[in-house]
């Protein structure tokens, strides 16, 4: 199968290197030429917890680039690039071919379907899943626990089974979900709970997990979000978001969010679509977010200048 990935940054390395390794044609579109072109010139490395190997069969391209021909499209950018690279594949991609998005935050899907007929879109989640750049053309994965997948209407369909199917073949443990709105919004509360707070307050996980005071306040992010989301009626499959995120921050340990690494890189981070969302979301509903909302101001004023 030809596979157009948008975004080889640390995930999208990984998501490459492991379909490249089982013999798909994988075409990775990012924009950092250094990355490009150590990938182009001497194959794109994967070292850590899928294996160490240096994949020579993935071809790197810029965005500016024409788009070839696929038979999947994976979106893995940031939240704030979905909209334009649907418009890239809406623009020159195969017209039937499936779009699947996969990224933090909220509301990627309804992004693209502006630009991307809905029965086309495909949504992802990747849980507990930790990678980072090296260097140019190196991927390090540090841990995978499920990729999960759904189509974007909802049910399980022929299409649902195959791409999932393709996931497994590639090692990855991937599971195919009927209500994948449920599950992209409990992963939404966990990133809430730790993305704003370990960001504005520069601790890791285990840190922030270890200061009582800090604690409350990166629970009461998650349980507005929680509150959010019952309001809206998303079927939770717990009763219980503070146990929840608990037992989710306890498997990571020191890690840290991807917004946190960003930020600390001096680039914008994710938080109009993770803490930044549950205040927008809150408001369409008469409800209030005020611990969001403060994260999230402070989060934007020390980025004002990045």
């Amino acid at each position: 199968m030809k596979i157009a990935i948008f975004g080889i940054g640390a995930m999208g390395s990984v998501y490459a290197g492991l379909f490249a390794d089982n013999g798909h044609d994988v075409v990775g579109i990012d924009p950092w030429p250094d990355h490009i072109k150590a990938i182009n010139d001497n194959g794109l490395r994967v070292s850590g917890a899928s294996g160490d190997r240096i994949l020579t069969n993935i071809t790197a391209q810029s965005p500016d680039d024409d788009l070839p021909d696929a038979d999947l499209y994976i979106i893995a950018t940031k939240a704030a690039h979905v909209k334009t690279a649907g418009q890239k594949i809406s623009d020159q991609g195969r017209g039937d071919a499936p779009v699947l998005t996969i990224q933090n935050g909220f509301g990627s899907g309804d992004m693209l379907a502006q630009v991307i007929a809905p029965e086309r879109i495909m949504l992802g989640v990747a849980e507990g899943f930790g990678a980072s750049i090296k260097a140019a053309g190196h991927a390090h994965h540090t841990s995978m626990t499920r990729i999960r997948l759904g189509d974007y209407g909802g049910g399980i369909s022929p299409r649902l089974e195959t791409i999932t199917r393709l996931w497994v073949e590639a090692g990855f443990p991937a599971e195919l979900y009927e209500d994948i709105d449920q599950l992209i919004w409990e992963k939404f509360i966990c990133n809430v709970t730790l993305s704003g707070p370990c960001t504005i307050t520069g601790l890791d996980v285990a840190a922030l997990r270890a200061d009582p005071e800090l604690w409350q306040m990166a629970l009461a992010c998650g349980v507005e979000a929680y509150q959010v989301g019952k309001a809206k009626g998303v079927h939770f499959s717990y009763d219980d978001p503070v146990a929840y995120v608990t037992a989710f921050a306890d498997k990571l340990g020191n890690a840290r969010p991807s917004m946190a690494l960003d930020h600390l890189a001096k680039r914008k981070s994710e938080i109009d679509v993770i803490n930044g969302m549950v205040p927008q979301l809150a408001e369409k509903l008469g409800m209030d977010a005020p611990v969001n909302k403060a994260v999230s101001a402070l989060v934007r004023h020390a980025e004002k200048d990045f």
